[in-house]
């Protein structure tokens, strides 16, 4: 899940998104200040509109709002008051996480992309990554999907050149570290790092 809001530049409307879908999809159906967004094929519910937050919830932010267990528990407040069945589930696990690189093939339409089997932990994810330096045995960072950077890119399923990718291997730039450097490639991770461990940054 993810949530924006901007008073200024969209007024003062709470914006969900729980899965990223194209417009032609798209449905919404308003129950009292709640619109709900649902894929008119599959039925399922990918965002909310919660339109005067502020008459409900105080919301500091201006652009990415920070979500917690708190804030998810409001919303379900909100949306059961105004007659809508459903609920927000979130996973609260962390987004960037140490990965491992096990495996690094070429990938087969892009000379300048790997194909790569990264171990997060509790899953292993296919990313396709362009950085010159990623190699086989590498621990990195991942941006899982789901993940905000720094610049405000959001994580999404991708294909790329024709191969479905699940996340990102950052680079520490991207990442916004302090004196990262400026020539292209990931951040490698020194050996004492645990897989599948919260990256702080």
């Amino acid at each position: 899940m993810n949530a924006f809001y901007n008073k200024v530049g969209i007024g003062d409307t709470l914006l969900v998104v729980l899965k990223d879908i194209e417009n032609s999809k798209r449905e919404v159906e308003v129950k009292g200040s709640v619109a709900q967004i649902y894929n008119n094929e599959t039925n399922e519910t990918v965002g909310y509109n919660f339109f005067n937050i502020s008459e409900e919830i105080s919301i500091e932010a201006n652009g990415v709002v920070d979500v917690n267990e708190t804030f998810v528990a409001q919303l379900n407040h909100i949306l059961e008051k105004n007659g809508h069945s459903s609920k927000i589930d979130v996973d609260f696990s962390p987004k960037f996480v140490v990965g491992y690189v096990e495996e690094k093939s070429k990938h087969p339409n892009a000379d300048k992309l790997s194909v790569c089997t990264v171990d997060v932990g509790n899953e292993k994810l296919q990313i396709v990554c362009g950085a010159p330096n990623v190699e086989k045995d590498q621990k990195v960072v991942v941006a899982k999907v789901g993940a905000v950077m720094p610049s405000g890119m959001l994580i999404k399923e991708a294909q790329l050149r024709g191969v479905d990718s699940y996340g990102m291997i950052c680079s520490a730039k991207e990442l916004n570290m302090p004196n990262a450097p400026t020539e292209k490639g990931i951040l490698v991770l020194t050996d004492n790092v645990k897989i599948g461990e919260a990256f702080e940054f």
